[in-house]
């Protein structure tokens, strides 16, 4: 059986495919189309999972939207009429994109996909998200948490997994949601909410909670984590543009910061609210996991929504809460909705047999050798070729040790926002300066964001407080900051934040070989089997998919070496082009070589 589900028209478009239990392929949209966080139909994203399983949609059994549209378009009319006349202009500008599209999903499913309307399925939002993270699971019963900024109306809930079935026992609704309170202080502090959380998360170790007491009177938690919101303070529930309403800056005795002063420098004051809304939010998800342990007496717990990006609140529950195992699915926000879409239908609609856990996220797409060659031949661009992969991994580690900074593109591309060794761009962590020359000189980005280390998982404990770290799947998508070990800390200065933390991702020889023997081998030339890893991409762009995109990212970067599959090219092979004239200008989804 075969089951296509899809995601689109909030953000971050997916489409991923379920054939007999296994989760073949997942993929954003973004990663074709090149925009960032595409919202629209993932037309390309449909193409490659299909192509990826070698199937037509005439094979496809049924397709799974991950949300109902007519419930959320309920909830944003209601909300309107509710705060009217102040909702007026959202209420304009909703009507004018709801009714012009997203209110019309299955007829925009039926006739861009050719597919009868007894195909298609609609899960609901949260739904998705429980099935994307307990389906995915090695656990056979589980509770469940998903937090989010909204769905349709809902923006929490509890539950439980158990086999095929999920129960949703509770949940908060809309404008009360922890999510969008986070997102609140993402504006607060001058950044771009659905963009700038993890900035607003960078920044929290610079800070001091002296403002937790405050955003407590903006809210009210009750002992089973249930949350309130004084919605005197927010706009987001009647504004097009803005998240919060002047009572919020006379609460705090500061307007929000002007995001057009930019990211450069690190004002104190923003600092300690960051560190404030980190401390509430880990406060509000520990009191939620404590209640729904103390209500289902589990023992295994799984996590899904945006909330679940949150990895310094997720190393704290797994320490500090009730649960002994966690999963969270490598894609928790909405891009992993269409996965949790097609496994409600397959297993909990269906009553299909659970497949294998997700012990991975390589669910993007690759490219051979033969397809590499054909790229760099074709631009006329200089290589070298390593046909041992031992002596490719030696030639690596050692260019890291020398301190250079390559791009690594191996494999199938990553599924979620983080760069797991697939799509990445990599750097020694043993060298200070690292850390700012990649935010400065390839990344382009603000200095105070931190960089992932990436750690042979049987090697993990030697360096960050994570015992017995081949349970811990979340680990093994960089879903939690552990503290780096004290005596380790000077050892690696690149990837150790402003609190002694790393976003580690530990690293398993049989799902990704190629970057274990990269750093194994690294690690036998220094001691130190963890590299520097960051996304392979420029600030504001998505994570590279092709050849190409990761060509001109380095080419529009101060990257050393490019190493695609065993390929190597050099900066050199870079300054030479650009000495011929020779330039890639993106197409579409081509790439044109341009020689004035």
């Amino acid at each position: 059986m075969i089951v296509l589900g899809l995601s689109f028209y909030y953000h971050d478009s997916s489409a991923a495919l379920v054939r007999d239990g296994v989760l073949v392929a997942a993929a954003e949209e973004e990663r074709f189309s090149r925009v960032k966080h595409d919202s629209g139909f993932p037309h390309l994203s449909i193409e490659f999972v299909l192509a990826r399983a070698g199937v037509t949609l005439r094979d496809v059994d049924f397709v799974v939207f991950y949300e109902k549209p007519f419930v959320k378009f309920e909830r944003m009319l209601l909300t309107a009429m509710a705060t009217f006349p102040r909702s007026a202009a959202v209420f304009r500008e909703s009507m004018q994109r709801w009714i012009s599209d997203k209110l019309w999903v299955k007829s925009h499913l039926t006739r861009k996909l050719g597919i009868p309307a007894s195909k298609l399925l609609f899960a609901e939002h949260h739904v998705s998200h429980a099935a994307a993270s307990f389906f995915t699971s090695p656990f056979e019963e589980a509770a469940i948490l998903t937090v989010d900024g909204a769905g349709e109306w809902t923006t929490s809930t509890m539950g439980v997994g158990r086999g095929t079935k999920l129960q949703i026992t509770k949940e908060i609704r809309f404008p009360h949601s922890l999510g969008l309170l986070y997102s609140a202080f993402t504006a607060y502090c001058g950044f771009e909410v659905n963009e700038g959380e993890y900035k607003l998360m960078g920044m929290h170790p610079y800070g001091q909670p002296r403002f937790v007491d405050r955003i407590r009177q903006l809210i009210h938690v009750a002992d089973d984590g249930s949350l309130w919101h004084d919605m005197r303070y927010f706009a987001y529930h009647y504004s097009p543009d803005t998240t919060l309403a002047a009572a919020f800056g006379e609460h705090f005795g500061r307007p929000p910061r002007d995001p057009k002063l930019g990211d450069k420098s690190l004002d104190p004051f923003y600092c300690d609210i960051a560190a404030s809304i980190q401390k509430v939010t880990e406060e509000v998800v520990l009191t939620m996991a404590r209640h729904l342990q103390r209500e289902t007496g589990l023992r295994r717990l799984v996590m899904a929504g945006g909330v679940a990006l949150n990895s310094v609140a997720n190393y704290k529950l797994l320490r500090d809460g009730p649960f002994d195992e966690i999963y969270i699915l490598p894609a928790p926000g909405d891009d992993g909705g269409s996965v949790g879409a097609a496994y409600w239908a397959y297993n909990h609609v269906l009553g299909q047999p659970r497949g294998p856990a997700l012990d991975h996220a390589y669910l993007g797409s690759e490219y051979s050798d033969a397809q590499v060659e054909e790229f760099l031949r074709q631009h006329a661009i200089p290589f070298r070729r390593f046909e041992d992969d031992e002596e490719f991994f030696d030639f690596a580690a050692r260019a890291l040790v020398d301190g250079q900074v390559c791009g690594w593109f191996r494999g199938r591309f990553e599924f979620g926002p983080r760069a797991l060794g697939a799509r990445s761009i990599i750097a020694d962590p043993r060298r200070a300066e690292m850390k700012d020359k990649l935010n400065a000189t390839i990344k382009f980005r603000e200095p105070f964001r931190p960089f992932a280390p990436s750690v042979l998982e049987e090697r993990a404990d030697e360096f960050f407080e994570i015992a017995e770290a081949e349970k811990h799947y979340p680990a093994r998508f960089m879903l939690y900051v552990a503290p780096v070990r004290p005596e380790k800390r000077a050892v690696l200065p690149a990837i150790t934040h402003e609190d002694g933390s790393g976003r580690l991702q530990t690293v398993f020889k049989d799902t990704n070989p190629a970057y274990h023997g990269l750093i194994r081998r690294f690690g036998e030339l220094t001691g130190v089997p963890v590299i520097m890893n960051t996304s392979f991409n420029l600030k504001g762009e998505p994570i590279v998919e092709s050849p190409a995109h990761a060509f001109n990212t380095f080419s529009l970067s101060g990257m050393d070496l490019l190493f695609l599959n065993n390929y190597v090219v050099s900066k050199e092979a870079k300054k030479k082009i650009a000495e011929t004239r020779f330039h890639l200008r993106h197409e579409g989804d081509s790439v044109t070589a341009m020689v004035s």
